[in-house]
C-alpha cells in the first residue's frame, strides 16, 4: 500500500528528511510504528548536507555569552570575520537579537552550558547504537580532533579552555607547535599550539550517512514522500497535514524540518524566535588526505574535515532569513582561511561551494519535546551547528516520549514553550 492510498494512515509523520528527521524516523520504525517521512527536498540535501561531518561534543558553550556580545562589533567589521548581519534584514532580526542578548546573562549561560553538555555527552553512544542497528558502523570513525591557535599569546586561553572542559569530563591534551606538526603535517607551521581531543569522532560523509539511514528505513517498509507540508492541524484523534500534494492524517507528527519548522509551530499557536542562519562550505575534491583528522581554528572560526569525497571547509554565519542568496564573498573568506591553515593550499581555488540554512535559536539549545497543548505533536529542530552531533540522541529522546517512556535526559531546557514562559 502506498501513502497516496486513501486508507493509508501512518502512526507517525516525520516532517523533514535530514539527519534529525531520518534518525527519528528510523528509531520510531524500529519501535514498531508505521512511519511516513515527508520533505520538500531530496533526503539529506538541506543543512545536513553542508556540515563538516564532525561530532563536536566539546562544544558546550552557548553562542550567546557576554564575551560574544563584546566581540560582535569587531567580528562584524572584519572582512574575513565569521559573522554577517545584512542591514536590510535587521528590522526583522531585532526580536531575535533581543532574545540573544537576554540569553547572554550569566544564569542563562550556565543553564545552557549544562544542557548542552548533558546532550552532547550522550551523542556518541547514541550514534553508535543507531549505526550498529543498521549495519553501518563503518560510517563512524574514531578520528580525534585538533583545536588550533596561531597566536602564541593565546596559550593561556587554550589552557583555560582545557580546564573548563575537564569539568565536564571532556579530555584534551595541550600540544606545542612541534607536537602539532608531529600529529598532522598537513597543517601550517604557523600553528603555535593546539588542544587534541583524542576521543573525538567524525563520520565518513554526512550525506552518505543520510543515504544509509534512508536505505535502512525504506528496506524495512518505510515511506518517504517528496512534498512540502504547507499546513498542520491538531485534531482530537491526532493530526492533519496538508502538503503540496494531498491531505495526510496520522496519529502523531514529529516536526523536524529545520529552519522551516517555526512556520508550522506557529500554526499550532506556538511562536518561537527561530531564525535562519546561512551556513557555507567548500569541498576540495582532490585533497582527500590533506589532514589526518578534523581541525577547528579558535581564531578563524572555521572547521576543516577530511571526508570521503574531499576536504570539507565549513564556517561563516549570516543571519539573513530564508530568502538569502549565495554570496561569493563568503566562499572567498573560507578560501582565505583554508589557505592560511593548510601547509599546502593547492586545490583551494578549485573548491566547490555550497550554502544552506541552519535553524538557530537565541539560547543555542534545540527544541526537543512535546507541544504543551497537543500531545500528538513533537518537535525536534533548532540544533544550529550541532545537528549531526545531536541527531541520534534527539531521535532516542523523541522516541521515548512518543512511546510513553521516561526520557534518559531531562528535557526541560529544550521544551518548546520555553520562550513564552514567564
Amino acid at each position: 500500500m502506498t501513502p497516496e492510498s486513501s486508507s493509508y494512515r501512518p502512526d507517525v509523520v516525520v516532517v523533514g528528511a535530514g539527519l534529525i528527521g531520518m534518525t527519528s524516523a528510523l528509531k520510531l520504525q524500529q519501535a514498531g510504528l508505521r512511519v511516513l517521512v515527508v520533505d520538500r527536498d531530496v533526503p539529506g540535501k538541506g543543512a545536513s548536507f553542508g556540515n563538516a561531518g564532525y561530532l563536536a561534543t566539546e562544544l558546550v558553550d552557548p553562542l550567546s555569552t557576554p564575551e560574544t556580545l563584546r566581540k560582535a562589533p569587531r567580528l562584524l567589521l572584519d572582512p574575513h570575520g565569521p559573522l554577517a548581519l545584512p542591514p536590510r534584514y535587521l528590522p526583522s532580526l531585532l526580536p531575535w537579537l533581543a532574545h540573544f542578548a537576554m540569553a547572554a546573562r550569566k544564569p542563562s549561560v550556565e543553564r545552557g552550558r549544562e544542557a548542552l553538555a548533558a546532550l552532547n555527552s550522550r551523542s556518541l553512544t547514541a550514534w553508535q547504537r543507531c549505526l550498529d542497528g543498521i549495519g553501518a558502523q563503518d560510517e563512524l570513525i574514531a578520528s580525534g580532533y585538533l583545536m588550533v591557535w596561531e597566536n602564541e599569546r593565546a596559550l593561556e586561553q587554550a589552557q583555560r579552555h582545557r580546564e573548563k572542559l575537564g569539568q565536564y569530563g571532556i579530555e584534551a591534551e595541550l600540544l606545542d607547535a612541534d607536537a602539532v606538526q608531529a600529529r598532522d603535517s598537513g597543517l601550517s607551521r604557523d600553528i603555535h599550539h593546539a588542544l587534541l581531543f583524542p576521543n573525538a569522532h567524525q563520520v565518513s560523509d554526512p550525506y552518505r550517512v543520510v543515504r544509509r539511514l534512508v536505505e535502512a528505513f525504506e528496506s524495512a517498509g518505510g515511506e518517504i514522500g517528496r512534498e512540502s507540508v504547507e499546513q498542520v492541524r491538531a485534531t482530537a484523534e491526532g493530526v492533519e497535514l496538508r502538503s503540496s500534494q494531498r491531505l495526510i492524517e496520522a496519529s502523531r507528527v514529529v516536526i523536524a524540518t529545520g529552519a522551516w519548522s517555526g512556520k508550522l509551530a506557529e500554526q499550532l499557536d506556538l511562536k518561537m524566535p527561530l531564525e535562519s542562519e546561512s551556513g557555507h562550505h567548500l569541498t576540495l575534491p582532490d585533497r582527500v588526505g590533506a589532514l589526518r583528522q578534523p581541525i577547528g581554528s579558535a581564531e578563524r572560526n572555521v572547521v576543516m574535515a577530511p571526508l570521503k569525497d574531499g576536504l570539507r571547509v565549513v564556517g561563516f554565519s549570516e543571519l539573513g532569513g530564508l530568502g538569502l542568496k549565495p554570496n561569493p564573498k563568503r566562499s572567498r573568506t573560507l578560501k582565505h582561511h583554508a589557505s592560511a591553515l593548510l601547509s599546502d593550499a593547492s586545490g583551494v581555488e578549485r573548491a566547490s561551494d555550497w550554502m544552506g540554512f541552519r535553524p538557530t535559536l537565541p539560547d543555542s539549545l534545540p527544541v526537543i519535546g512535546q507541544h504543551p497543548q497537543h500531545p500528538h505533536v513533537q518537535f525536534a529542530f533548532g540544533h544550529q551547528h550541532l545537528g549531526l552531533t545531536q541527531a541520534a540522541i534527539t531521535a532516542e529522546l523523541i522516541a521515548d516520549q512518543l512511546m510513553n517512556r521516561t526520557p534518559t535526559l531531562d528535557l526541560t531546557p529544550f521544551r518548546p514553550d520555553r520562550f513564552t514562559k514567564t
